[in-house]
């Protein structure tokens, strides 16, 4: 399977940004990591290797960037206010950076977003932004509600990147086009969340597959399980 290191100077985040790309040709997956997870966690997790035939057959490309809770979510030594506004520089950077390479490779193109819990907040909350640029969001155990991380704040930055809040507002024709999975289980502490999102799909008329595992928990070898499946959808 080839496997590229990337590593670039961000202008959007004035930092350095890391990513893994894995495979030769394909249609373009943004896997996005968990909580502060790093670039490398979808392979070290074993994720990538979970469709390693899809990769060397060609069928799919793999991107992983790095991210950056540390400064935006869950950064507690900054006001809630700048924390929401350096997630939307790294959604910008998303947008602009790592879609901008992948462009470059392939041309113009719509892309597939995926992530494993807090990563499936980050893979959906950007799909719902921005869905003329996303056309499959496949979510494992996914968090679609931010407040959690605002200690009680709330302005028009937060509400613009809370899915549960925004999702029901939209009416952007994409939505409506894009192929979404909604991956939960049995034992999943993000369970309930899902369920409320498929039920607000559901309301706006919008087709998914909310997918509930029977005996399984919030955890990678779940995850593992799901993301062929999901893939296969591609």
């Amino acid at each position: 399977m080839k496997e590229q290191y990337h590593k670039w100077y961000s202008p959007n985040l004035s930092k350095d940004m890391e990513m893994l790309e894995f495979g030769h040709y394909g249609y373009p997956i943004i896997i996005f990591p968990s909580t502060k997870g790093r670039y490398h966690e979808a392979k070290d997790f074993h994720l990538i290797d979970s469709v390693a035939h899809f990769i060397e057959e060609g069928k799919i490309k793999i991107y992983c960037p790095d991210s950056i809770d540390s400064w935006s979510w869950y950064n507690r030594s900054i006001h809630p206010a700048e924390r929401v506004k350096n997630h939307m520089w790294y959604d910008k950077m998303i947008l602009e950076e790592v879609i901008g390479k992948i462009e470059d490779a392939n041309g113009p193109t719509k892309v597939a977003t995926a992530g494993c819990s807090f990563g499936g907040f980050h893979a959906s909350n950007f799909a719902f932004r921005h869905p003329y640029k996303v056309s499959h969001l496949l979510c494992m155990s996914a968090a679609f509600n931010i407040k959690a991380q605002m200690d009680g704040y709330y302005d028009d930055n937060v509400y613009l990147n809370n899915p549960e809040d925004f999702v029901p507002n939209m009416d952007h024709p994409e939505l409506y086009n894009m192929n979404i999975v909604l991956g939960t289980a049995e034992h999943d502490i993000c369970k309930d969340q899902n369920y409320n999102m498929s039920k607000i799909l559901h309301q706006k008329g919008v087709d998914h597959w909310l997918d509930d595992r029977v005996g399984a928990v919030h955890d990678w070898v779940i995850w593992r399980d799901m993301f062929p499946d999901y893939v296969a959808l591609i």
